[in-house]
This record gives C-alpha cells, sequence and structure tokens, in this order.
C-alpha cells in the first residue's frame, strides 16, 4: 500500500522552492492557504443544516531569466502531497520558461520570518456560535408564533495564509471573518424583508436585533403602494451603499484609469488623480490594520493583471487614501503600473475599504426623518455594469423598497430597476449619516470588509418598475 504523505504548509514551501530551484528556476514564491469554515442555515423557521468543512490550495509562482528578461509561470491546486508537488513546480518552471519576458517583472520581495511562521493553520468550528445560535433558536421559535417566516445562513471562515520566497520571504498571516444573512416573509409569503451583517467572531451578532428589525420592515408592508418609475429622493441604507461604493472599490485600476478604460480615466490622457469628484468632504480609505476590518497585511497575488503583480507578493501594505475631502488621492498600483503612468505611490489592493463623510452623524432613521416624501432602499442586487467610462450601473431592488411620507415610513412599495453611477451618485447626495461596518447583498460574501454611510440622494434613478418579488 502507498503511503501517502502530507506535508505541513512550511513544509510544502520549502520543499517546493528546493525543487524549482532544482529545476533551474531562477526565483520562487509558494502561496499555500488553510481554510476552515463553519456554517449554519435555516428555512421555515427551522435550523436546517450545519457543518464544518477545511480546505487547502497550494500556488507556485516560478520565475526564469533576470532583469527585464525575467519570465514567470504559475501552477496552482487544491492541495499537494509531496509526490503531487514536484509535478506542480515543474508545471510553474515549465511555464515559465514556454512564456515570454514579463513586462512587470521586478525583483522579488525581500523579507524576514514573520512571528508565529512555525504555527499550526488556526481554525474555527461550530463553537464560534456558541451565544448566536441559542438566540437564533429563540428567534425562530418568535417568528413562528407570530407567524412570520425566517430564512438564512451564518458563515465563518478562517483562511491561515503561509507565503515563502526564495529571496527569504517567510508570512504567515491568520485571517477570520463571518456574516449573516437573514431574511423575513409574512405569514402568507406576500411580503419580505433582508438584514445582513459581517463579523470578525459572532460576539456581536445579535439575531434577536436582526429579527427586531427583519419585524419592524415587515411591518411597514402591511400597507402596499404603487409607485412610478422616476428620479426619487432616496435613502440607502448603509447595505444598500455597499453594494455600490463596491463597485468604486474595485474599479480603482491605475492601468485601467491611465489606458481610458475607466471612469478614472482622463479624456484627455492619463489619470483623474487629483481632480475633485465630490464637492463635499467624502473619503474613501483602506487600511490594513483597521481594527474589525482587518485583512492581509502585505500583498497577495496568484496572477498578474490589472493593479496586481506576481512579483509584488509579500511587499507591505499601508493605510491608503483613496479619496480624501472629495478629491482622488490614489489608484491601485503594482510597483510595475506605478512606473507605467508615474503614479505617486505604489498603492496595492487591500481587502476592505471605509467610505465616510466628515462630520456626518446620525442613523438611517435620521435620514428618514428629514426626508418629506421619497424611497428608503435596504439593499440592491443583480447589479452590472454598462459604461465602464462612467461607471454606470443598472441593477433591481429586492427585499424592502419603502415608502417615506413626512418623515415616516408608511408603506412597501413595488420593486425598480435602477440605473446610476456610484461616483456620480458621490457628487449628487445631499445628506449622510454615519459610517458603520456594513454588509452588502450583492457582494458581501465575498467582500465584507467594508463600513459606510447611510445616503440621501435627491434623485435616484429609478428607470423602471420591476416585477421582480
Amino acid at each position: 500500500m502507498t503511503t501517502v504523505i502530507q506535508l505541513t504548509p512550511q513544509d510544502t514551501i520549502e520543499r517546493a522552492l528546493d525543487l524549482a530551484a532544482a529545476e533551474g528556476a531562477d526565483g520562487c514564491v509558494v502561496l499555500v492557504a488553510e481554510t476552515s469554515s463553519a456554517n449554519l442555515r435555516w428555512a421555515n423557521n427551522t435550523l436546517t443544516t450545519n457543518g464544518a468543512m477545511r480546505g487547502s490550495s497550494v500556488t507556485v509562482i516560478a520565475t526564469v531569466g533576470a532583469g527585464e528578461g525575467t519570465a514567470a509561470g504559475v501552477a496552482g491546486r487544491s492541495s499537494a502531497t509531496e509526490a503531487e508537488l514536484r509535478d506542480l513546480v515543474s508545471a510553474a518552471v515549465a511555464a515559465a520558461r514556454a512564456a515570454g519576458p514579463a513586462e512587470d517583472a521586478r525583483p522579488l520581495v525581500d523579507g524576514t520570518v514573520s512571528p508565529g511562521w512555525d504555527e499550526e493553520p488556526d481554525e474555527t468550528s461550530v463553537n464560534v456560535y456558541e451565544k448566536f445560535a441559542p438566540a437564533l433558536g429563540e428567534a425562530l421559535s418568535r417568528a413562528g408564533k407570530e407567524n412570520r417566516w425566517l430564512y438564512g445562513f451564518a458563515d465563518h471562515e478562517v483562511i491561515t495564509l503561509y507565503v515563502g520566497s526564495s529571496t527569504g520571504l517567510r508570512l504567515r498571516q491568520s485571517l477570520p471573518r463571518g456574516f449573516v444573512t437573514a431574511t423575513g416573509k409574512s405569514g402568507d409569503l406576500s411580503q419580505s424583508a433582508w438584514v445582513g451583517a459581517a463579523t470578525r467572531d459572532f460576539s456581536d451578532i445579535d439575531p434577536l436585533a436582526i429579527d427586531a428589525e427583519l419585524t419592524r420592515r415587515l411591518g411597514w408592508a402591511t400597507r402596499t403602494i404603487a409607485v412610478d418609475a422616476g428620479r426619487h429622493p432616496t435613502v440607502l441604507t448603509p447595505a444598500a451603499v455597499a453594494d455600490l461604493a463596491t463597485y468604486v472599490y474595485w474599479r480603482l485600476e491605475g492601468r485601467d484609469a491611465y489606458e481610458g478604460r475607466s471612469v478614472f480615466s482622463k479624456p484627455s490622457g492619463g489619470t483623474r488623480i487629483g481632480d475633485v469628484l465630490s464637492p463635499h468632504p467624502v473619503g474613501l480609505r483602506s487600511d490594513p490594520r483597521l481594527a474589525g476590518l482587518e485583512s492581509f497585511p502585505f500583498a497577495v497575488a496568484r496572477s498578474s493583471g490589472g493593479s496586481s503583480s506576481v512579483f509584488d507578493n509579500g511587499l507591505t501594505l499601508s493605510a491608503t487614501d483613496w479619496i480624501r475631502g472629495g478629491k482622488l488621492e490614489n489608484l491601485m498600483q503594482s510597483r510595475f503600473t506605478a512606473d507605467l503612468t508615474g503614479a505617486p505611490a505604489v498603492t496595492p489592493p487591500i481587502g476592505n475599504y471605509v467610505l465616510s463623510v466628515d462630520g456626518a452623524t446620525g442613523s438611517v432613521d435620521d435620514l428618514v426623518a428629514g426626508l418629506d416624501r421619497g424611497l428608503l432602499v435596504t439593499c440592491l442586487w443583480y447589479i452590472r455594469v454598462v459604461e465602464p467610462q462612467t461607471l454606470l450601473l443598472t441593477g433591481l431592488t429586492r427585499d424592502g423598497v419603502y415608502l417615506v411620507e413626512n418623515g415616516e415610513v408608511t408603506g412597501a412599495v413595488n420593486n425598480f430597476r435602477f440605473n446610476e453611477s456610484p461616483v456620480d451618485l458621490l457628487a449628487r447626495f445631499t445628506a449622510a449619516g454615519a459610517t458603520v461596518p456594513s454588509f452588502s447583498r450583492e457582494w458581501g460574501d465575498e467582500f465584507s470588509r467594508t463600513a459606510t454611510p447611510p445616503l440621501l440622494v435627491p434623485d435616484f434613478n429609478m428607470s423602471s418598475v420591476s416585477q421582480a418579488n
């Protein structure tokens, strides 16, 4: 019987680096990601499933040549035994030899051994729901007694990433993240509402508070009103703002802007860095060490393109202002694109963002209280780009659009298709609330480390009535 040798993440990296050197690679970077996750799912007021999973991935980046003639090859798989690792390294070296010189070639990042390098991967388990689960059970029971239906999903994962290179880089970073997404429906299933939240460890998530908000919104929907399409004064919750702002963040790529493919491109050529995007004191900032929104503090790139470069793996990330005081300060840049575009700094992507308006205070309810007549939109979905040059988006409202009259929510209205540019909205909003941690209905399961304010837009474009329910 063949014995399968399972390597530790550290052994995988050291073995892969040795194999790459033996095959003639001039440089090598190895990334090993260990993922541990646990989830709960409920439907029809009943907990339906729970489980825990583990996963692993290995990426080998080999380089051949030197200077501007350096080529890179990448190979990856879900996991690798010692026997499989040799084939993986061979594939990466072969890909590098078959490739032409990489335009983004730079010296691999030098580094030291980070604290905890020798530690095993961190893990999560269903125990993370020790306080959450009993409160969820109480919420499910309460919903049944009150003739409501609750559906939802909670997920928690811990990714432990190990990065090693032929230049001595040895980095280890563990990142937890979790989220809950919950939908409430009326007893006859005619009305629905949604609430979501992100967390690091579920200690700050209260299922009873989520249920109370769902109940409040379903109460608003006991009266329904038909509203025509058009431009309406609209309060966007932090979740709805995150649905839109995440697109702004993802489009901050410096090369796209420099080459004229972006809302951040100058019509005359080059980028809009230095341009005022909003007359308001808007800020968009990322910081890998931001409390509660921590992300990897070094660059991670399994492929090159746009603002990322495999040669930048391990590059230290710093707090970055993308927009400050309404002015575009930076775009995402690798070392290569920073040189290409003449950017003021090397600013790779960071796994979080905070959108804020200096001096803004108050909540969604405060913005609603100041509105004579308009709409309250709680979340958006099925969002797509219509025009990259303006970042015009289209999408649908879902699970909660409400009529506001004389500062109060007076009923639920039909769904709409919208057409809006979030960059344009940053210039057009007339009031904002305090920035709070947010969870995007559209993107939260992929990008959940966000904080956004509620916004009042005086003329949000609901382009047509949607029949979606």
